[in-house]
């Protein structure tokens, strides 16, 4: 969950994000777990567990309402956790990197 919010924050910033599909590119998990696309209208979300079913068309500011409110979620539950995660925006650019409060 960590991964998939900072990998979406980092979507988020991107000057072309309102235009382009989302997603996820990593080694742990298969390919588009959470895939969003694009249309002239708003974005459906989708999930690989169950590819034939999508969201209703979500709008942008809701769209992004929603991730940001996801990845402080998920923040507040790792740093519970005693886990620190590094912004996807941090100076050393390490996105998504995990640090252990001790």
């Amino acid at each position: 969950m960590a991964e998939l919010a900072s990998h979406l924050t980092l979507w988020l910033q991107s000057p072309a994000a309102d235009q382009e599909d989302f997603e996820l590119d990593s080694i742990q998990a298969e390919p588009g777990p959470i895939p969003i696309v694009s249309s002239d209208e708003g974005r459906w979300v989708g999930s690989i567990v169950t590819p034939d079913v999508w969201t209703s068309l979500v709008a942008w500011d809701v769209l992004v309402a929603e991730i940001k409110q996801f990845d402080r979620s998920v923040r507040e539950g790792v740093a519970a956790m005693g886990i620190e995660l590094v912004s996807p925006q941090s100076p050393d650019g390490c996105s998504g990197r995990v640090d252990r409060a001790g």
